[in-house]
Protein backbone atom coordinates (compact mmCIF):
# COMPACT_ATOMS: atom_id res chain seq x y z
CA UNK A 1 0.00 0.00 0.00
CA UNK A 2 1.30 3.43 -0.91
CA UNK A 3 2.14 5.87 1.86
CA UNK A 4 1.28 9.25 0.41
CA UNK A 5 0.75 12.80 1.68
CA UNK A 6 -2.69 14.36 1.89
CA UNK A 7 -3.00 17.55 -0.12
CA UNK A 8 -4.02 20.54 1.99
CA UNK A 9 -4.77 24.18 1.19
CA UNK A 10 -5.48 23.56 -2.47
CA UNK A 11 -5.90 26.93 -4.12
CA UNK A 12 -9.46 26.42 -5.33
CA UNK A 13 -10.63 24.41 -2.32
CA UNK A 14 -10.61 27.43 0.00
CA UNK A 15 -13.78 29.08 1.26
CA UNK A 16 -15.03 31.01 4.28
CA UNK A 17 -18.69 31.80 3.54
CA UNK A 18 -21.66 30.07 5.12
CA UNK A 19 -23.61 28.86 2.08
CA UNK A 20 -26.91 29.22 3.99
CA UNK A 21 -28.16 26.04 2.34
CA UNK A 22 -31.10 25.65 4.72
CA UNK A 23 -32.37 29.20 3.99
CA UNK A 24 -32.19 29.31 0.17
CA UNK A 25 -35.68 27.90 -0.42
CA UNK A 26 -37.20 30.93 1.35
CA UNK A 27 -37.57 33.39 -1.54
CA UNK A 28 -38.48 36.25 0.77
CA UNK A 29 -35.35 35.69 2.86
CA UNK A 30 -33.16 35.60 -0.26
CA UNK A 31 -34.81 38.83 -1.50
CA UNK A 32 -34.07 40.48 1.85
CA UNK A 33 -30.40 39.52 1.50
CA UNK A 34 -30.33 41.12 -1.96
CA UNK A 35 -31.83 44.30 -0.46
CA UNK A 36 -29.30 44.41 2.37
CA UNK A 37 -27.24 47.61 1.90
CA UNK A 38 -24.11 45.61 2.71
CA UNK A 39 -24.79 43.11 -0.08
CA UNK A 40 -21.83 42.40 -2.39
CA UNK A 41 -22.20 41.13 -5.94
CA UNK A 42 -19.58 39.47 -8.13
CA UNK A 43 -20.19 39.99 -11.85
CA UNK A 44 -18.94 37.13 -14.04
CA UNK A 45 -18.25 38.18 -17.64
CA UNK A 46 -17.04 35.58 -20.14
CA UNK A 47 -15.53 33.47 -17.38
CA UNK A 48 -13.77 36.38 -15.71
CA UNK A 49 -14.44 38.69 -12.77
CA UNK A 50 -13.32 42.23 -11.89
CA UNK A 51 -10.29 42.40 -9.63
CA UNK A 52 -7.68 44.80 -8.39
CA UNK A 53 -4.85 45.59 -10.79
CA UNK A 54 -2.49 43.14 -9.08
CA UNK A 55 -5.16 40.41 -9.04
CA UNK A 56 -4.99 39.93 -5.28
CA UNK A 57 -8.61 40.89 -4.50
CA UNK A 58 -11.94 40.58 -6.29
CA UNK A 59 -13.96 43.74 -6.80
CA UNK A 60 -17.62 43.58 -5.81
CA UNK A 61 -20.46 45.90 -6.76
CA UNK A 62 -23.80 46.75 -5.18
CA UNK A 63 -27.12 45.29 -6.34
CA UNK A 64 -28.10 48.78 -7.56
CA UNK A 65 -25.06 48.88 -9.87
CA UNK A 66 -25.97 45.50 -11.33
CA UNK A 67 -29.61 46.41 -11.94
CA UNK A 68 -28.65 49.76 -13.49
CA UNK A 69 -26.51 47.85 -15.98
CA UNK A 70 -29.49 45.79 -17.10
CA UNK A 71 -28.69 42.42 -15.53
CA UNK A 72 -31.79 40.15 -15.27
CA UNK A 73 -33.46 40.76 -11.93
CA UNK A 74 -34.33 37.07 -11.45
CA UNK A 75 -30.91 35.71 -12.45
CA UNK A 76 -28.93 36.32 -9.31
CA UNK A 77 -27.30 33.54 -7.35
CA UNK A 78 -26.82 33.54 -3.58
CA UNK A 79 -23.31 32.42 -2.66
CA UNK A 80 -23.58 32.76 1.10
CA UNK A 81 -22.97 34.95 4.13
CA UNK A 82 -19.74 35.99 5.81
CA UNK A 83 -19.25 35.87 9.56
CA UNK A 84 -20.85 39.31 9.93
CA UNK A 85 -23.90 38.28 7.92
CA UNK A 86 -22.88 40.19 4.79
CA UNK A 87 -24.54 38.46 1.81
CA UNK A 88 -22.65 37.62 -1.37
CA UNK A 89 -24.30 37.05 -4.75
CA UNK A 90 -23.14 36.36 -8.30
CA UNK A 91 -24.65 37.48 -11.60
CA UNK A 92 -23.84 36.67 -15.21
CA UNK A 93 -22.95 40.07 -16.63
CA UNK A 94 -22.46 41.54 -20.06
CA UNK A 95 -19.49 43.67 -19.11
CA UNK A 96 -21.42 46.84 -18.34
CA UNK A 97 -21.36 46.34 -14.57
CA UNK A 98 -17.95 44.79 -14.09
CA UNK A 99 -16.09 48.06 -13.59
CA UNK A 100 -13.15 47.12 -15.80
CA UNK A 101 -10.82 50.05 -16.32
CA UNK A 102 -12.21 51.95 -13.32
CA UNK A 103 -9.90 52.68 -10.39
CA UNK A 104 -7.28 50.22 -11.59
CA UNK A 105 -9.69 47.32 -11.99
CA UNK A 106 -9.28 44.60 -14.57
CA UNK A 107 -11.03 41.38 -15.51
CA UNK A 108 -9.25 38.25 -14.33
CA UNK A 109 -9.75 34.52 -14.88
CA UNK A 110 -9.98 31.94 -12.13
CA UNK A 111 -6.76 30.19 -13.13
CA UNK A 112 -4.83 33.42 -12.59
CA UNK A 113 -6.73 34.65 -9.55
CA UNK A 114 -6.92 31.32 -7.73
CA UNK A 115 -3.47 31.53 -6.22
CA UNK A 116 -3.56 35.26 -5.51
CA UNK A 117 -6.84 36.02 -3.78
CA UNK A 118 -7.95 35.43 -0.19
CA UNK A 119 -9.70 32.28 1.03
CA UNK A 120 -13.02 34.12 0.89
CA UNK A 121 -12.53 35.38 -2.66
CA UNK A 122 -11.31 32.00 -3.88
CA UNK A 123 -14.47 30.31 -2.61
CA UNK A 124 -16.69 33.06 -3.99
CA UNK A 125 -15.08 32.91 -7.45
CA UNK A 126 -15.28 29.12 -7.73
CA UNK A 127 -18.90 29.01 -6.54
CA UNK A 128 -19.93 31.87 -8.82
CA UNK A 129 -18.25 30.35 -11.88
CA UNK A 130 -19.85 26.97 -11.30
CA UNK A 131 -23.35 28.45 -10.98
CA UNK A 132 -23.01 30.84 -13.91
CA UNK A 133 -21.76 28.03 -16.16
CA UNK A 134 -24.56 25.70 -15.11
CA UNK A 135 -27.36 28.24 -15.59
CA UNK A 136 -26.02 29.23 -19.01
CA UNK A 137 -25.95 25.61 -20.17
CA UNK A 138 -29.28 24.47 -18.72
CA UNK A 139 -31.99 27.03 -19.55
CA UNK A 140 -34.62 24.43 -20.45
CA UNK A 141 -36.21 21.41 -18.83
CA UNK A 142 -34.52 18.17 -19.87
CA UNK A 143 -37.85 16.36 -19.49
CA UNK A 144 -40.28 18.55 -21.50
CA UNK A 145 -38.19 21.34 -23.05
CA UNK A 146 -39.93 24.25 -21.30
CA UNK A 147 -37.83 27.23 -20.23
CA UNK A 148 -37.01 26.81 -16.54
CA UNK A 149 -36.93 29.38 -13.73
CA UNK A 150 -34.20 29.78 -11.11
CA UNK A 151 -35.24 29.21 -7.48
CA UNK A 152 -33.53 28.54 -4.15
CA UNK A 153 -31.11 31.40 -4.56
CA UNK A 154 -30.02 30.10 -7.94
CA UNK A 155 -29.24 26.55 -6.80
CA UNK A 156 -32.29 24.99 -8.46
CA UNK A 157 -34.08 25.50 -11.77
CA UNK A 158 -37.76 24.59 -11.76
CA UNK A 159 -39.88 23.77 -14.78
CA UNK A 160 -43.18 25.69 -14.65
CA UNK A 161 -44.78 23.16 -17.00
CA UNK A 162 -44.05 19.74 -15.51
CA UNK A 163 -42.73 20.83 -12.11
CA UNK A 164 -39.38 19.04 -12.46
CA UNK A 165 -36.56 20.44 -10.38
CA UNK A 166 -33.08 20.56 -11.90
CA UNK A 167 -29.96 20.86 -9.77
CA UNK A 168 -26.46 22.14 -10.57
CA UNK A 169 -24.29 19.58 -12.29
CA UNK A 170 -20.89 18.52 -10.99
CA UNK A 171 -18.79 16.13 -13.08
CA UNK A 172 -16.38 14.01 -10.98
CA UNK A 173 -12.99 13.40 -12.55
CA UNK A 174 -10.02 11.51 -11.16
CA UNK A 175 -6.49 12.85 -11.52
CA UNK A 176 -3.59 10.63 -10.55
CA UNK A 177 0.17 10.73 -9.96
CA UNK A 178 1.47 7.29 -10.91
CA UNK A 179 4.86 6.13 -9.61
CA UNK A 180 6.73 2.87 -10.14
CA UNK A 181 9.04 0.67 -8.04
CA UNK A 182 12.03 2.59 -9.41
CA UNK A 183 10.56 5.72 -7.81
CA UNK A 184 9.76 7.43 -11.11
CA UNK A 185 6.59 9.38 -11.89
CA UNK A 186 4.49 9.04 -15.03
CA UNK A 187 3.46 12.22 -16.85
CA UNK A 188 1.55 12.58 -20.12
CA UNK A 189 0.88 15.15 -22.82
CA UNK A 190 -2.47 15.66 -24.55
CA UNK A 191 -2.41 15.97 -28.36
CA UNK A 192 -3.74 19.54 -28.22
CA UNK A 193 -0.89 20.70 -25.96
CA UNK A 194 2.34 22.13 -27.35
CA UNK A 195 5.42 19.96 -27.24
CA UNK A 196 6.83 20.00 -23.72
CA UNK A 197 3.60 20.41 -21.77
CA UNK A 198 3.13 17.49 -19.41
CA UNK A 199 0.80 16.74 -16.53
CA UNK A 200 -0.62 13.93 -14.46
CA UNK A 201 -3.19 11.60 -16.00
CA UNK A 202 -6.88 12.38 -15.57
CA UNK A 203 -10.31 11.39 -16.79
CA UNK A 204 -14.01 11.52 -15.99
CA UNK A 205 -15.66 8.96 -13.74
CA UNK A 206 -18.21 6.87 -15.65
CA UNK A 207 -21.78 6.22 -14.38
CA UNK A 208 -21.84 3.64 -11.62
CA UNK A 209 -18.04 3.53 -11.40
CA UNK A 210 -16.12 3.71 -8.10
CA UNK A 211 -13.35 6.28 -8.04
CA UNK A 212 -10.64 3.66 -7.55
CA UNK A 213 -11.83 1.75 -10.60
CA UNK A 214 -11.77 4.96 -12.63
CA UNK A 215 -8.12 5.49 -11.68
CA UNK A 216 -7.13 2.02 -12.86
CA UNK A 217 -9.18 2.26 -16.05
CA UNK A 218 -8.05 5.73 -17.11
CA UNK A 219 -4.34 4.99 -16.63
CA UNK A 220 -4.67 1.72 -18.57
CA UNK A 221 -6.69 3.30 -21.38
CA UNK A 222 -4.37 6.28 -21.84
CA UNK A 223 -0.95 4.73 -21.34
CA UNK A 224 -1.30 0.94 -21.16
CA UNK A 225 0.14 1.00 -17.63
CA UNK A 226 -1.46 -1.21 -14.98
CA UNK A 227 -1.76 0.39 -11.53
CA UNK A 228 -2.80 -0.80 -8.09
CA UNK A 229 -3.36 0.72 -4.65
CA UNK A 230 -5.08 4.00 -5.63
CA UNK A 231 -4.93 6.27 -2.57
CA UNK A 232 -7.07 9.39 -2.27
CA UNK A 233 -5.09 12.58 -1.66
CA UNK A 234 -7.57 15.48 -1.87
CA UNK A 235 -9.99 17.31 -4.12
CA UNK A 236 -10.84 20.72 -5.46
CA UNK A 237 -13.54 22.15 -7.73
CA UNK A 238 -12.51 22.93 -11.29
CA UNK A 239 -15.44 24.84 -12.84
CA UNK A 240 -14.27 24.64 -16.47
CA UNK A 241 -17.18 24.22 -16.80
CA UNK A 242 -18.28 21.93 -13.94
CA UNK A 243 -15.68 19.42 -12.80
CA UNK A 244 -14.66 18.25 -9.36
CA UNK A 245 -11.08 16.95 -9.49
CA UNK A 246 -10.40 14.05 -7.13
CA UNK A 247 -6.69 13.55 -6.64
CA UNK A 248 -5.01 10.15 -6.19
CA UNK A 249 -1.63 8.51 -6.01
CA UNK A 250 -1.25 5.01 -7.48
CA UNK A 251 1.52 2.41 -7.90
CA UNK A 252 2.39 0.98 -11.30
CA UNK A 253 2.94 -2.78 -11.65
CA UNK A 254 3.91 -2.51 -15.33
CA UNK A 255 6.11 0.10 -16.99
CA UNK A 256 5.80 -0.35 -20.77
CA UNK A 257 4.05 2.73 -22.17
CA UNK A 258 1.52 2.35 -24.98
CA UNK A 259 -0.31 5.66 -25.40
CA UNK A 260 -3.79 5.68 -26.89
CA UNK A 261 -2.85 8.58 -29.25
CA UNK A 262 -6.32 10.06 -28.77
CA UNK A 263 -6.28 11.51 -25.26
CA UNK A 264 -2.53 11.10 -24.71
CA UNK A 265 0.03 11.76 -27.44
CA UNK A 266 3.13 11.14 -25.35
CA UNK A 267 3.96 9.82 -21.88
CA UNK A 268 7.24 9.63 -19.98
CA UNK A 269 8.69 8.07 -16.86
CA UNK A 270 10.79 10.61 -14.95
CA UNK A 271 13.00 10.30 -11.91
CA UNK A 272 13.18 13.27 -9.56
CA UNK A 273 16.52 14.33 -11.03
CA UNK A 274 15.23 13.99 -14.60
CA UNK A 275 12.07 15.95 -13.78
CA UNK A 276 14.02 18.79 -12.17
CA UNK A 277 16.51 18.99 -15.02
CA UNK A 278 13.77 18.96 -17.67
CA UNK A 279 11.84 21.72 -15.90
CA UNK A 280 14.88 23.91 -15.34
CA UNK A 281 16.01 23.57 -18.98
CA UNK A 282 12.55 24.45 -20.28
CA UNK A 283 12.20 21.06 -21.96
CA UNK A 284 9.18 20.24 -19.79
CA UNK A 285 6.41 22.63 -18.72
CA UNK A 286 4.48 21.80 -15.55
CA UNK A 287 0.77 22.50 -14.89
CA UNK A 288 -0.26 25.82 -13.34
CA UNK A 289 0.13 26.36 -9.61
CA UNK A 290 -3.60 26.46 -8.86
CA UNK A 291 -4.13 22.99 -10.35
CA UNK A 292 -4.32 19.83 -8.29
CA UNK A 293 -2.03 18.24 -10.89
CA UNK A 294 0.78 20.58 -9.85
CA UNK A 295 0.25 19.76 -6.18
CA UNK A 296 0.32 16.01 -6.87
CA UNK A 297 3.59 16.32 -8.76
CA UNK A 298 5.22 18.48 -6.11
CA UNK A 299 3.97 16.24 -3.29
CA UNK A 300 5.67 13.28 -4.99
CA UNK A 301 8.80 15.32 -5.73
CA UNK A 302 9.02 16.55 -2.14
CA UNK A 303 9.08 20.33 -2.64
CA UNK A 304 7.99 23.12 -4.96
CA UNK A 305 9.29 23.12 -8.52
CA UNK A 306 10.00 26.11 -10.76
CA UNK A 307 7.95 27.10 -13.81
CA UNK A 308 4.42 26.39 -14.99
CA UNK A 309 2.08 27.02 -17.92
Amino acid sequence: MLSVPRLSQLALARSTLDRATERRANAAWVAERWSDPRCRVLVIVDGKAPASEDGSALVYVSPASVEAAGAPSDERYLLGLDTDGVPYFAVHGTGEADGEGQDGRRLIGLREAGGLVSDRDAGVFVHAMALVNWHAAHPRCARCGTATEPTDGGHVRRCPSCGTQHFPRTDPAIIVLVSDDADRCLLGRQPSWPTGRFSTLAGFVEPGEPLEHAVVREVREETGIEVVDPVYAGSQPWPFPSSLMLGFFARAVTTEIKVDEEEIAEARWLSRAELRAAVESGELLLPGRVSIARRLIEAWYGEELPGDW
